[in-house]
């Protein structure tokens, strides 16, 4: 009789934690600050605010649960230099959670030496893991525009930094969008609405991935 008792009560004991875990609504993440830190290709340039990649990027994240939200810190134009000079405006009074950085598209499209975009991005990311802020690094690949010694010294800008910073690495920002018509605007060059998204769900892995560590 002691036992079946025993038995009995264990078995609803599980059943409550069941289904008890189950009836209570949950959210995997909240309020949680991501920005976006570039130059055009992340800042919505040529399109309608609600193909942006901080609101395309934010809606499929809360779908998936998690209650966030994504800040447009993209300037069309910049560079690393000029990312570095507005990172504290970047960081003042923000209080961020996550920064995806994807700088050095324009830099590359001016010719700028590889040394000093390494050196810019290296502060910048220096100064993010400071201030305990996760971080993202979007790469870049040079056009052979400068020829074959600079592309090889701008191409691995990003994966050496990313192994030093020890930080999630998306190697190409543009990774099925760059030269594909069906993914560009009529420039060549910035990313559509297809292209936002293709560029959000690669993205959206690695941030998920980040945040589930």
């Amino acid at each position: 009789m002691l036992s079946s008792l025993k038995r009995l009560f264990i078995l609803r004991f599980f059943v409550l934690l069941i289904f008890g875990v189950n009836i209570i609504p949950t959210e995997a993440y909240c309020n949680l600050k991501i920005a976006l830190f570039g130059d055009s290709l992340m800042a919505g340039y040529g399109l309608d605010e609600e193909y942006h990649l901080a609101t395309v990027l934010e809606k499929r994240l809360k779908k998936k649960g998690f209650k966030i939200n994504i800040i447009n810190a993209s300037v069309s134009g910049d560079t690393t230099t000029g990312g570095l000079n507005r990172l504290n405006w970047l960081l003042n009074k923000r209080d961020l959670d996550v920064v995806i950085v994807c700088l050095g598209a324009n830099d590359m499209l001016r010719g700028i030496s590889p040394t000093l975009v390494k050196n810019n991005l290296n502060k910048i990311l220096e100064t993010l893991q400071e201030n305990n802020i996760n971080i993202v690094l979007a790469g870049m690949l040079s056009q052979e525009i400068y020829g074959k010694e600079y592309k090889s010294n701008f191409d691995k800008i990003y994966p050496e930094l990313a192994n030093k910073f020890k930080i999630s690495f998306l190697p190409f920002l543009l990774e099925g969008v760059a030269l594909n018509p069906e993914y560009n605007l009529d420039d060549g060059k910035h990313p559509n609405e297809k292209g936002v998204k293709l560029i959000s769900i690669n993205l959206e892995k690695h941030i998920i991935k980040l945040l589930n560590n």
